[in-house]
Parts: structure tokens; C-alpha cells; sequence
């Protein structure tokens, strides 16, 4: 692809967006990186990224975002749908109104972006969407309901895409990270403390913190093997329905279509101290 292709990154003000989003302007293309806070975008201009206010659920700023991108270049040519944030607690201790909040951002406002340039890709006959998910769309662990729901539901929602716009021209792939180093680990931990921290669940929220410090901190992959796949998607051919990374990412989502929910169960226990004793 030329210069003149034109991508649009959210949530690039940081980790996974931050760093795509200079990787595809390194490749040459025009990149207009969004956020809801502008002064962490700034140092992007540097980096050959324009940067550009967004907030994910509040519609007027989207319209305004998809508006001005195409005053400005034109055209978009790829959509990353990178924007989200992770909410962990119990399921009975995360409030309603924060729930409700996880699924506006992360699947409402992925869906109200790919609503707002579909019909420019359409009109150009093509166009891809590469929609961030997580392994966490095929496997939850325990306290983290209210985000594996957002992420299932992602899931969900692109593959209906994929074969609603594939006569279109326009191409879906999704993104299904595991465990990358991130600041993902300090995010749910705090989370966890706020609202598990205390009553029923405290036990299990100190032994998940202590279980997301070791996932997500100098074991974990680096970000760059995700950005290496959003540039495929963004860039190949015939680019891939999903991708799973790094390797231990398919292997947790392989082991889900062959293992049976309580030996599953079993093994989350295990892993963040959950098991019944």
C-alpha cells in the first residue's frame, strides 16, 4: 500500500494503539491517532501520527472524529478499533452503572466507529475493520465477568461483520491478544481493590492481583508482536480472519474447543486461587 492509504487508530495514546499506530506510519501510511485525552497524544506528531480527540461513548465526538478524517485525507482505508479499558470485581460486586460503562466503551463504541466509516469503505469498494479483542473473548476467568463479556461480545460482533461486508470488499480481522506487557496488569488490579476489595470476594481478588502481576509483567510478551499483527491485517493480501498472539495466546484458545468446563474450572482455579478448598 502507498502513502495515500489512510488509517484511523483509537485508543492510540498508549500500549497497543500508541505503538500501531506509529508502526503504520513507519510503513508509510497517513495515521490519525485518537484518544480522549490530546495532551498524552501530542508526542505522536513526532512520530508522523496526526493526533485527534475522541471519546468512544459519547457519539458527537465519533461523528465529529470520522468527519474531520475525511474532510482532511478523503478516505479511510483501515479502521483499528483499539479503544477499551477493563473493569475486573465480582459480577455482583461491580455496580451497574460501571458495567454498563465497560460495554458502552469497549463494544458500543467499537460498533458505533465501524457504523460511522462503513459507509466510505463501501462507497470505495474497500476497506478493512481490525477489531482488538483478547483471548479473554474465549476463555473468563473468575472476577473478570463484566470484561470477558465485553470481549465475547466483540468477538461476536465481527464475525457477523466479516460476513455481512465480505461482498462489500471490506475485510474484518480480529485481534485476539493474551498476556502482553502492558500496563492490562496494574489496570485490573486496582479495579480489583476497588470493588472486590472487601466482603465476599477479598481473598480471591489479592490472590488474582498477585496472579496478574506474574502474567502481565516480565513474562508477558511484547507489544510488538501485536502491533506485527495489526500491520498484517492491515497490510496483507489476503489478511487473517484472527490472530492469536504470541503462542501461548492460541494455545489457551485451542485448549478451550477441547477441554471440558470443569477441568477448565479446575485449572483457573489453579491458576488464581479460586478452586474450592
Amino acid at each position: 500500500m502507498t502513502e495515500s492509504h489512510v488509517a484511523l487508530v483509537t485508543g492510540a495514546s498508549s500500549g497497543i494503539g500508541e505503538a500501531a499506530a506509529v508502526a503504520l506510519a513507519e510503513a508509510g501510511w497517513t495515521v490519525v491517532g485518537a484518544a480522549r485525552r490530546l495532551e498524552r497524544l501530542e508526542s505522536l506528531r513526532t512520530k508522523g501520527v496526526t493526533p485527534h480527540v475522541v471519546d468512544v461513548s459519547d457519539d458527537d465526538s465519533m461523528v465529529t472524529l470520522v468527519d474531520d478524517v475525511i474532510a482532511e485525507h478523503g478516505r479511510i482505508d483501515v479502521l483499528v478499533n483499539n479503544a477499551g479499558y477493563s473493569v475486573f470485581g465480582a459480577v455482583e460486586d461491580v455496580p451497574v452503572e460501571v458495567a454498563r460503562r465497560q460495554l458502552e466503551v469497549n463494544v458500543l463504541g467499537l460498533s458505533r466507529m465501524s457504523q460511522l466509516v462503513l459507509p466510505h469503505m463501501r462507497a470505495a469498494g474497500a476497506g478493512r475493520i481490525i477489531n482488538i479483542a483478547s483471548v479473554a473473548g474465549h476463555v473468563s476467568e473468575p472476577l473478570g465477568g463484566w470484561y470477558h463479556a465485553s470481549k465475547y461480545a466483540v468477538e461476536a460482533l465481527s464475525d457477523a461483520m466479516r460476513m455481512e461486508l465480505a461482498p462489500h470488499g471490506v475485510r474484518v480481522a480480529i485481534i485476539e491478544p493474551g498476556a502482553i506487557r502492558t500496563e492490562f496488569g496494574d489496570i485490573a488490579a486496582d479495579s480489583l481493590a476497588e470493588y472486590s476489595g472487601s466482603g465476599a470476594y477479598a481473598a480471591q481478588a489479592r490472590r488474582m492481583a498477585r496472579a496478574h502481576e506474574r502474567m502481565f509483567g516480565a513474562d508477558a510478551a511484547d507489544v510488538d508482536v501485536v502491533v506485527d499483527a495489526i500491520v498484517h491485517a492491515a497490510t496483507a493480501r489476503r489478511p487473517r480472519s484472527r490472530y492469536q498472539v504470541p503462542a501461548s495466546a492460541r494455545a489457551m484458545v485451542a485448549a478451550t474447543k477441547v477441554v471440558p468446563s470443569p477441568v477448565m474450572d479446575a485449572v483457573m482455579g489453579r491458576m488464581f486461587g479460586t478452586h474450592r478448598r
